[in-house]
């Protein structure tokens, strides 16, 4: 146990973790191009930890690469289109698990 405290990995106990579905309606991403964008989401924190998925098919060529909290109530998630024309994300439900440390993350830093 002793050896575990040493550690340069970052450690924390988790204060939440839920689900919420949220609505959204993404816009055009371009040929062969990842793009991210934002949504409102009421109540997300910076150092939340996301995970997404859509609730239905999403569109053919289309993929959800990162998420994240960018500001305060604010999530961004990246569309990556692997086509070589433009292409609109599904709009509408998606599920969200929201995930909340008890406080930030201990620095990796030496």
């Amino acid at each position: 146990m002793a050896g575990m405290l040493s550690s340069t990995i970052g450690r924390g106990n988790i204060l939440y973790d839920g689900m919420v579905q949220v609505n959204i309606t993404p816009t055009l991403v371009g040929a062969s191009t990842a793009a991210e964008q934002t949504f409102t989401v009421p109540g997300l924190q910076l150092n939340d930890f996301l995970d997404i998925n859509c609730n239905s098919a999403q569109t053919a060529g289309i993929g959800i690469g990162n998420v994240r909290v960018s500001a305060a109530n604010t999530m961004a998630v990246e569309f990556a289109n692997s086509t070589a024309g433009g292409l609109t994300p599904t709009a509408g439900a998606y599920n969200l698990n929201v995930i909340r440390g008890e406080g930030p993350l201990p620095s990796t830093a030496a």
